[in-house]
């Protein structure tokens, strides 16, 4: 059993956890809430459940996909180098930060933007975080929407279309308003001396 973060995690534990790593453990996705928004989610290791997720969203993939992770340590398994003061800033970042890598390992070939980019983030949300961490592997994550339609800013919002179409819906925080701040997004522009060229 998880020690988890506060009551309202330990409510959710039972209602929730189980199923979600049952999904993504079968190649299925997921609707969740994270750090900033409402997404939908699968295992970033499988090549089947990815192009379950291609297929949903029904376009072309410009911008890399994310890949969330819940530690330094797991981070490390899918890029080829992480600089010291990667670490640092990662761990102490208030905000949200994406960091798109030009080099990266162990993937399924879908997980990669054309170009071979990968767009990882550190996740702060304590919920995402439990399921990441006892799921063992990063969750690849895009946004709630199918297409070109505006990107919804909480539950309420997203469509009937994405909420037919994915495996399991997390009922956590389906109430709430205020999803969080956007992400940071930057791109490591010169690895060896860990140099960020910020894209937002």
């Amino acid at each position: 059993m998880l020690t988890l973060a506060n009551d309202t995690l330990r409510m959710t534990y039972d209602y929730d956890f189980h199923p979600v790593l049952n999904t993504l453990g079968s190649a299925g996705i997921i609707l969740f809430p994270t750090d900033i928004n409402w997404g939908i989610g699968c295992d970033a290791t499988d090549l089947v459940a990815i192009e379950k997720v291609v297929n949903l969203k029904n376009k072309i993939r410009q911008n890399p996909p994310i890949l969330l992770v819940s530690s330094i340590e797991m981070l490390r398994n899918y890029v080829t180098h992480l600089h010291p003061r990667m670490e640092t800033l990662l761990m102490h970042h208030i905000r949200p930060l994406t960091i798109v890598y030009e080099q990266a390992q162990n993937l399924p070939t879908n997980a990669y933007a054309d170009g071979g980019n990968v767009a990882i983030r550190l996740v702060q949300d304590n919920f995402c975080k439990k399921i990441i961490e006892e799921f063992g592997r990063p969750v690849l994550c895009t946004s709630a929407r199918i297409g070109n339609a505006p990107i919804p800013n909480h539950f309420g919002e997203i469509s009937s279309e994405v909420l037919t179409q994915v495996n399991f819906i997390v009922k956590y925080r389906q109430g709430d308003k205020d999803m969080g701040e956007k992400s940071v997004v930057a791109r490591l522009s010169n690895a060896q001396n860990a140099e960020l060229e910020f894209l937002n």
